[in-house]
């Protein structure tokens, strides 16, 4: 024991000399203090530091609220619920939830407008009959019968903002609240998305074939009506759909025919033609309907449709001037073409431009421009023909420019062209009075403006044709129905047939400044219409009244500034 206690000594004496033997250079680092001076006491624990770390005596910032979403309602905000009770997913739009009065008392075509206008996540959602956890519909079967209603009423010629209101009517009557509608000149277009996470469903149906059967088009608008005002089964849509299509036409093909006949007749008296000349635009105008059913049924175009409509009138009015010179020749071509023009395709054309559906509009005006112009090449053949043998060499427009002031003769004529169109128009028979009314009412304004006003043609034919549309719009209104039924028949006496025909003629003699001025007047007036319908519409929609609670606004079109 001695022994190891020794060299355990021995052992600790040599480790303390080799401490205190002086080391290599190696050996010494910078960290390490030098010899003499004390070793620093190590630190307690590690406490690693930062520059945004506050620092001592300073007293912390109070922590901040947490922030808020654009998707969650403001805290004591009641948010909107469906008619079970349950809350919407929270959202808010920026500038709050627009008050839309969705009662069944206002025109469905106010209450799917407005909702048309809005985006999809501010549009309310539908009133679903049932209970709760009940199943609706098939939604292909809703789409398809959206599509159906749709096509009939943009085959009757209704315009496009009206067509894809009634299929949103329709689908959202059945619970697609997330539908989008989509209308062109022959294709529709329905697209449900259930949910933001779901596929879309979308269905398309092509318009092929159009008709003029305001007819049916009424009783589509009050098929439309029922189902958004008073819950009808799928099975009874479907079921009142079948029984509009099997509908026969409320006048029969010679009625039709006699129409055409009456309504060139009076177009005659219009611009001063006596008996003679009524019953030769009558007699014109009856030959070229039957030519025109005759190339209706060897399925030719319908440009070449007008085109044979076109001649008859035209040779007999080259036929009367060549045989009596005295009679008035010029004004049975004119009542021709009051049968011919496409009075109505200009309006919808011109009031789908002015709602913002330039597509559409822009294929309905091509449309009426193809119409013209058959009609243009019917005439020119027969008048070049009848200038070179020499029958037309005697028509004078000048002449034609004769106005005879007979008001009461004139009136009885308007009213007798309004009654015309509107049997042409297949209208119904309860709403054939208002029409002849209310082309009577267009005439007696436009006459008072123009001749006793001295007024221009075109502002005077605006303002006419905006009454015509005013008184529409509010019958229309008043007995939840289409205003085409109304206006179009209304607008007959104004249409620009007249200068049509100068153009024409002055064509045909090769005197292309009067004939380019005449056809300039032409287009000004059908524009004057076009606007001074849709403008009356307008006017009626914001400041008349209808039975019931008010109606909502409808958003207006954003404003470009220009770029």
């Amino acid at each position: 024991m001695a022994d190891r206690q020794r060299g355990g000594s021995s052992a600790s004496d040599a480790e303390t000399v080799e401490d205190r033997k002086p080391q290599s250079d190696e050996a010494h680092s910078a960290f390490t203090p030098p010899l003499g001076v004390p070793l620093p006491a190590p630190p307690e624990d590690e406490h690693p530091t930062s520059e945004f770390a506050v620092p001592e005596g300073v007293a912390p910032e109070p922590e901040s609220e947490p922030e808020g979403s654009a998707f969650t309602l403001p805290p004591g905000t009641a948010g909107p619920s469906t008619t079970q009770g349950t809350p919407y997913a929270a959202f808010t739009p920026p500038y709050g939830t627009p008050k839309v009065n969705l009662t069944k008392e206002v025109p469905w075509q106010d209450r799917m407008r407005t909702m048309l206008r809005m985006p999809v996540g501010e549009r309310p959602a539908p009133e679903r009959p049932g209970k709760p956890d009940e199943a609706g519909p098939a939604v292909p079967r809703v789409l398809d019968l959206t599509l159906r209603i749709g096509e009939l009423l943009l085959a009757g010629g209704e315009g496009a903002e009206d067509v894809e209101a009634a299929m949103f009517g329709v689908a959202h009557a059945y619970g697609l609240d997330r539908c989008e509608p989509t209308v062109t000149f022959t294709l529709l277009t329905v697209s449900y998305q259930p949910s933001l996470v779901d596929d879309p469903v979308t269905a398309n149906r092509t318009v092929r074939r159009r008709g003029t059967d305001y007819n049916r088009l009424s009783a589509v608008f009050r098929l439309v009506h029922d189902i958004t005002s008073q819950g009808l089964t799928l099975e009874e849509s479907y079921g009142r759909l079948a029984e509009i299509r099997r509908n026969r036409h409320p006048y029969p093909g010679w009625g039709l025919t006699v129409s055409s006949g009456l309504l060139a007749g009076a177009a005659s008296m219009l611009v001063g033609g006596g008996l003679v000349v009524f019953l030769a635009a009558a007699a014109g105008a009856v030959l070229g309907d039957r030519l025109a059913w005759l190339a209706s049924g060897r399925g030719l175009p319908e440009f070449y449709q007008f085109v044979a409509a076109a001649m008859p009138p035209a040779a007999m009015g080259v036929a009367i001037s060549a045989s009596h010179p005295d009679v008035q020749a010029s004004a049975v071509i004119t009542g021709g073409l009051f049968a011919l023009i496409p009075g109505r395709a200009l309006v919808a054309g011109v009031q789908d431009g002015l709602t913002g559906y330039y597509i559409t509009a822009a294929a309905r005006l091509l449309e009426v421009g193809y119409l013209i112009a058959g009609i243009v090449c019917g005439v020119l053949m027969v008048l070049y023909g009848g200038v070179h043998i020499g029958g037309a060499g005697t028509l004078d427009p000048e002449a034609a420019l004769e106005h005879v002031e007979r008001p009461v003769v004139q009136i009885i004529a308007a009213m007798l062209l309004a009654l015309s169109f509107a049997v042409l128009l297949q209208q119904e028979r309860h709403t054939v009075l208002w029409a002849t009314v209310n082309g009577g009412v267009a005439w007696v304004i436009y006459a008072a403006l123009a001749d006793t006003a001295e007024m221009d043609p075109v502002p005077a034919t605006a303002i006419a044709a905006g009454v015509v549309g005013l008184f529409g719009q509010l019958l229309s209104r008043y007995r939840y129905a289409s205003a085409l039924p109304y206006v179009t028949a209304a607008i007959g006496p104004l249409l620009p047939g007249s200068a049509t025909y100068f153009a024409l003629l002055n064509f045909a003699k090769n005197e292309l400044n009067a004939g380019i001025a005449s056809l300039t007047k032409a287009a000004a007036l059908a524009l004057a219409i076009a606007i001074g319908v849709n403008l009356g519409s307008e006017i009626a929609r914001l400041f008349l009244k209808v039975p019931g609670p008010p109606a909502p606004g409808r958003r207006a079109a954003k404003r470009t500034r220009g770029f």
